[in-house]
């Protein structure tokens, strides 16, 4: 099962309005997946800036505690924010590496859920509906954002085995599908330096592609890729700072719908998810082809 939604704004008039359009799309996918949900938003960054989205082990730990401390250690004036369970420090992107090596000796039960310029993942255990009412997704504004609804099939139902994974530099995915090589694959990733923290397929994914563009590829060229070096069935939809992407399996077996206006673009699990959106009457609608790469990218 699992439930997938993503919109990518063209009509800067419609970006305040990102959150509360994706939340009301991702509503309609709480059947598919009841056990945790997450949210990726591309919303407003500063140039020589890093976001950190920082998560506990549990929802009641004291994230802005954790927060604090590590700032105190690494840059007292940078600024935090919390969101229910989650907290986000921005830092000069420069300090990000201290700050991971700080946390990982320090507060080693602390996540870091994203890091980038623009991008903030907020995800945990519970129902879809909750958890995007805890995090207040509604009231986020942004370019493009990407939403999950886990039903798990593999790896354990955990804020850290919820989707999006991020494994790079504003980077996300989140996936329908099982992948059959993920552990070898998972092995020759963390051999090539990237990090993989759970046993969730998803991730690997998210870091072979991360890996891909770390090599020069472009996100096109690595999803093209990963149709040669993942096996199983999948769909992905993925955000970099810029850009959205999707792409099936070549059997494509996972449904998938996508939505187009002069506004935005729009993917879905099922067509109802996408009926909350203006304009969808008279938007062009298609079901994305096998084996087919799609992106959007804004200048």
């Amino acid at each position: 099962m699992c439930g997938i939604a993503g919109l990518f704004i063209k009509d800067k008039a419609l970006e305040p309005q990102l959150g509360a359009l994706l939340a009301k799309m991702t509503s309609t996918l709480c059947s598919r997946g009841p056990d945790s949900a997450g949210f990726a938003i591309y919303g407003a960054g500063e140039k020589g800036k890093s976001k950190l989205t920082l998560s506990g082990p549990s929802e009641t730990y004291d994230i802005m505690a954790a927060a604090q401390k590590l700032t105190a250690a690494i840059a007292p004036d940078a600024p935090i924010t919390q969101r229910y369970s989650h907290a986000v420090v921005t830092l000069a992107a420069d300090d990000v590496a201290r700050a991971e090596a700080w946390l990982a000796a320090n507060l080693p039960d602390v996540s870091i859920m994203s890091e980038g310029e623009r991008l903030e993942i907020y995800k945990e255990v519970g129902y879809p509906d909750d958890v995007a009412k805890e995090f207040a997704i509604a009231g986020m504004g942004g370019t493009h954002g990407i939403s999950h609804t886990r039903m798990a099939t593999e790896s354990a139902v955990t804020t850290n085995g919820a989707h999006p994974f991020s494994t790079g530099r504003d980077q996300c995915l989140v996936h329908n599908g099982s992948l059959s090589n993920h552990a070898s694959l998972r092995r020759e990733l963390r051999r090539d330096g990237i990090k993989i923290k759970t046993e969730n397929d998803t991730e690997v994914a998210a870091g072979y592609l991360t890996r891909q563009m770390n090599n020069g590829q472009t996100l096109g060229e690595a999803l093209k890729a990963s149709l040669d070096d993942l096996d199983g069935f999948f769909t992905f939809v993925v955000g970099t700072e810029t850009g959205f992407g999707v792409l099936r399996d070549p059997i494509a077996c996972k449904p998938a719908v996508m939505a187009e206006t002069d506004q935005y673009v729009a993917f879905a699990s099922e067509y109802k998810t996408l009926t909350c959106l203006p304009g969808i009457k008279t938007a062009r609608v298609w079901e994305p082809k096998p084996a087919t790469v799609y992106f959007w990218e804004h200048n």
